[in-house]
């Protein structure tokens, strides 16, 4: 019988869920380091919250343990890495807190909209200040949501239930998934702060998205209320401060801080700025969630292996490895290449195998190409939770499979349909175990998927690679390889060049702005070495 043991308090439902499924289960939160070691070593699985780390020393003394379940989305205070080199699965439960932290950003709202905080000091300390609290009404406002995820979409849905206009900034959703949601999506963050009253986040803390709510956003805002529940560090909080603090920003709300715990702000010095600690997943509700369904997954691991919201790649027989480890390079530099070739907002994905592509275990490959075409801007993608992401991006994924190739003896192609129309890329492998691009958007070009890339596309016309040619010559860039191919029935052509060193700033603008050129994309596919 499996053996679980529960490290952190959680909600006694989760024992619950263990016994009724059959599985040991002890219920041993605050024990001491040295408690933790002794018996760390004695369970098939460990659950969590974020009070106890499960890194080094006690990692290591968990010798048995076969799945780490988090409860809760953040999974910082486990040894990822180190359990996946360990075929340990590491499970969490993303869907838990959504309902939770979408209410609390439209709490927030409403409190910053009509000084519900500040009213209730005031009040508090005998004063009857009615004429200092005059606030502003939603109804018929414009609001704005970068982040149109798991929570960023309800947030969209309680905003339209207040009957506000939603506009959206997610360059992860299509034209399509924006009008299901009934949203308005906009192509930038600057336009979207130009349109809207109310401005609210929810994306995760990624360099792309580290300030990405500056001063030059917060002054375009106008008089509005900017909101806050995701991570701190994606609003400046000093820009935020200057404009609170002068007035051009009418309100602030914030449950999240660039250091926590957050007990010193110059913020805390304005009363147009209303707080709470953090406390997004804060409800009897989300606590029982997360404790239940993290029960249940590891559950169905330890009974039938069956893996739901892992972080980290499942492990596979040492045979299936040293198959697909070739195969799996490919399919993620193929999915890698368009996700820098091709601008977010997909709609549709489609994956063909072909001979011997057709016949092994294509599962890791899908995932795989999902991974690396959604990982340029997305928080813990990996091979296993990327279909589930795309899934939520209302990206509709299909495959098929055949058993013979025109060329090849395997071949796998990837189509991507979105809003900046459509991209595809074949490949294949060379002696059974090199990665090789065979076709580029129809167009035959071979070339190893390495180095330092730009991909082309042009009109096909004289002169046009000689202009390419003394760009880069003029900003020093050497040339190592060059392949070039026609698209069929068209007077187009693109290019792969593959150069020694990443093209320095403006080369890339430069080539884009020659006569006849059509596009040009850069990628350094050497950053997705397996």
């Amino acid at each position: 019988m499996p053996k679980v043991w529960i490290a952190d308090k959680m909600s006694q439902r989760a024992v619950e869920v263990f016994k009724t499924r059959g599985i040991e289960v002890d219920y041993l939160p605050g024990l001491s380091d040295e408690e933790k070691l002794a018996i760390a070593g004695t369970y098939d699985g460990i659950a969590v919250r974020s009070s106890s780390t499960l890194k080094g020393a006690l990692l290591d003394a968990a010798v048995n343990v076969k799945v780490i379940g988090r409860a809760g989305i953040g999974v910082d205070n486990v040894d990822v890495p180190a359990c996946s080199r360990r075929g340990v699965v590491v499970m969490n439960t993303p869907l838990g807190n959504t309902i939770t932290t979408a209410e609390l950003a439209i709490a927030h709202l409403v409190a910053a909209a009509r000084m519900i905080p500040q009213a209730s000091a005031s009040t508090r300390a005998g004063k009857w200040e009615k004429s200092k609290f005059m606030g502003m009404e939603l109804t018929g406002k414009k609001a704005g949501v970068i982040g149109a995820g798991n929570i960023g979409a309800i947030v969209c849905d309680r905003l339209k239930g207040l009957h506000m206009s939603v506009y959206v900034y997610d360059p992860f959703i299509s034209d399509e998934r924006a009008s299901a949601m009934g949203v308005t999506k906009i192509e930038t963050v600057a336009e979207l702060a130009d349109i809207v009253d109310i401005l609210t986040v929810h994306v995760p803390l990624l360099d792309v998205t580290r300030n990405l709510i500056d001063a030059d956003i917060i002054k375009r805002m106008k008089d509005g209320i900017i909101i806050n529940c995701a991570r701190g560090g994606i609003v400046d909080e000093k820009a935020l401060y200057e404009a609170c603090k002068s007035g051009e920003l009418r309100a602030a709300a914030l449950d999240v801080f660039e250091k926590e715990p957050a007990t010193e702000s110059p913020l805390f010095e304005l009363e147009n700025v209303s707080f709470t600690p953090h406390i997004g997943a804060s409800t009897d509700e989300a606590q029982e969630n997360v404790a239940v369904q993290i029960a249940e997954q590891m559950s169905d691991y330890l009974l039938h292996g069956v893996v739901k919201n892992a972080v980290n790649v499942p492990s596979l027989s040492e045979e299936e490895q040293r198959l697909l480890a070739p195969y799996s390079l490919l399919a993620e530099r193929m999915g890698r290449f368009i996700g820098k070739t091709m601008k977010p907002g997909y709609s549709k994905v489609s994956m063909h195998f072909e001979g011997h592509a057709s016949e092994i275990n294509r599962k890791p490959l899908i995932n795989g190409m999902l991974q690396g075409l959604l990982s340029q801007s997305m928080e813990e993608v990996n091979a296993v939770n990327a279909g589930m992401l795309a899934k939520d991006r209302g990206i509709d994924v299909s495959e098929s499979a055949r058993g013979t190739s025109e060329n090849f003896a395997t071949l796998i192609r990837l189509e991507v349909e979105g809003d900046e129309g459509y991209r595809s890329v074949s490949g294949t492998l060379f002696d059974g175990k090199h990665p090789r691009f065979v076709s580029l958007d129809t167009c035959d070009v071979e070339v190893s998927p390495a180095g330092n890339m730009l991909y082309i596309q042009n009109h096909d016309k004289p002169g046009v690679i000689a202009a390419m040619g003394t760009v880069l010559a003029e900003a020093g860039c050497n040339i190592s390889d060059f392949r070039l191919g026609r698209r069929a029935g068209k007077a187009e052509a693109v290019a792969i060049l593959t150069l020694d060193e990443p093209p320095a700033g403006g080369v890339v603008e430069a080539l884009q702005a020659l006569d006849n050129v059509i596009l040009v994309r850069f990628s350094n596919m050497d950053d997705y070495a397996a």
